[in-house]
C-alpha cells in the first residue's frame, strides 16, 4: 500500500461498488477509495472544462467545486455541453451544476460564482487537486506555488482553436504503483542453454511495481533558457507547441482575454508581434514559429476539448489514484495534424 495523505479513510458501499465495477477491476479497490476520498476544484466551466467536469464525476471522486464567474455566452453553448441553450447570460458554473450531477449522484458537485482572483489563500488548500482552465500566467503561477507547498496537485489547461495543452505539478516525489508482466525464473535444472536460464515475461501474470516521480513548479517549467549552447542544440527536438503556450498566455495577459474571432484582423496582427517579441525574449528565431498557426488559434473546438479534456480528465485520475505512470510534465496537441506530443520541460 502506497503512503498517502488522506483527510478519512474512504470506504465504499456496496451501491458503490456496482457503480464503478468496471472501473475497478480495471485499477483495483485501493486506487478507487483513493479517488471516492479526493475532493478537486475545477476552475473555468468553458468547452474543456465540460469535458475534465464530466471525466472526474464519471471517475468517482468524492467532491468536485466548479469555480467560475463568467455568464454564459452563445459561444460558451456551442462549446459547452452541461449548459443548456436557455441558460445565456446565467453565470456558467451554476448553469453546468444540474447536469454535471446527473452525472453521478454519488459525487458531491457544487457551484461557486466567485472570481478565482479574490479566493484566498486558505480556499484552495482544501483540496486535494486543483484543475485551473482559462487562468492567467500570473494565477497559475501564484496557484501552482502554493499547492505544491502543501502537497496538492496542480493541473492546468487550455483549448485556443485547434490547439490546446496540460500542464501537471504532482509534487517533488509522488509515488505510484504500475503494473508489470511478471518475469518467471528459470528452473534451477533447466540446461537447455543459455537462452533457458534467462528471465522470461509471463503475460498471463503480472506484478505491481512501486514507483516514483519529480515534478517541477510551473514557473520553472516556463522559465527555461534558451540561450544556453546546449538548449539551442535541443531547438530541433522542442515541440514548437511549447513556444505556442508562450505567445498564447502573453497575449491573455496583455489583453485579458484570448483571440476572438469578432476581431481577427486586429488579433491576428496582435498575435505576430506577440510572437516575435516573446521569441526574441526567449532568444529563438522567430522563423521557429511560422505566421500559419494565427488562424487556427481562435475560439475554443469541440472536438479539440474533447481529446485535452479527456487526457487531462485522465491524468487527474491517475495521479489522485495513483495508479499507473503519469503525463510528466506538458501534454501538447495539434488538431491541425491530429497528434499530441508529451515532453518535460523545466530543472533536470
Amino acid at each position: 500500500m502506497i503512503d498517502m495523505i488522506e483527510k478519512e479513510d474512504p470506504v465504499i458501499s456496496e451501491e458503490e461498488a456496482a457503480q464503478y465495477d468496471r472501473q475497478i477491476r480495471l485499477w483495483g479497490l485501493d486506487a478507487q477509495k483513493r479517488l471516492r476520498g479526493s475532493r478537486v476544484l475545477l476552475v473555468g466551466l468553458g468547452g474543456l472544462g465540460a469535458e475534465v467536469a464530466k471525466n472526474l464525476i464519471l471517475a468517482g471522486v468524492k467532491g468536485l467545486t466548479l469555480l467560475d464567474h463568467e455568464q454564459v455566452t452563445e459561444e460558451s453553448c456551442r462549446a459547452q455541453f452541461l449548459v443548456p441553450v436557455t441558460a445565456q447570460g446565467q453565470n456558467r458554473a451554476q448553469a453546468s451544476l444540474e447536469r454535471a450531477q446527473k452525472l453521478n449522484p454519488m459525487v458531491q458537485v457544487h457551484a461557486d460564482t466567485d472570481r478565482v482572483e479574490d479566493k484566498p489563500d486558505d480556499f484552495f488548500l482544501q483540496f486535494d487537486a486543483v484543475c485551473l482552465t482559462g487562468c492567467s500566467r500570473d494565477l497559475m503561477v501564484r496557484v501552482d506555488l502554493l499547492c505544491s507547498q502543501r502537497n496538492i496537485k496542480v493541473f492546468c489547461g487550455d483549448v485556443y482553436g485547434y490547439y490546446g495543452y496540460m500542464f501537471s505539478n504532482l509534487g517533488q516525489e509522488h509515488s505510484y504503483v504500475e503494473e508489470k508482466p511478471k518475469l518467471v525464473k528459470p528452473s534451477r535444472d533447466a540446461n537447455d542453454g543459455p537462452d533457458a536460464k534467462k528471465a522470461k515475461v509471463d503475460a498471463s501474470e503480472t506484478t505491481m511495481v512501486k514507483k516514483t516521480s519529480r515534478f517541477c513548479s510551473l514557473k520553472e517549467a516556463l522559465e527555461v533558457d534558451w540561450s544556453s549552447e546546449k538548449a539551442k542544440a535541443g531547438l530541433k527536438r522542442t515541440p514548437v507547441d511549447y513556444f505556442l503556450l508562450h505567445v498564447l498566455l502573453k497575449f491573455r495577459t496583455d489583453k485579458g482575454r484570448d483571440p476572438d474571432p469578432q476581431s481577427f484582423a486586429e488579433d491576428s496582427e496582435l498575435l505576430r508581434q506577440i510572437r516575435d517579441d516573446v521569441l526574441e525574449a526567449l532568444s529563438v528565431s522567430s522563423d521557429f514559429l511560422k505566421d500559419d498557426f494565427i488562424s487556427f488559434c481562435f475560439s475554443e473546438m469541440s472536438p479539440v476539448c474533447a481529446v485535452v479534456g479527456g487526457v487531462l480528465g485522465q491524468e487527474i485520475v491517475k495521479a489522485l489514484s495513483q495508479r499507473d505512470p503519469p503525463h510528466r510534465n506538458f501534454f501538447f496537441f495539434d488538431g491541425r495534424k491530429g497528434n499530441g506530443t508529451v515532453d518535460y520541460f523545466g530543472p533536470n
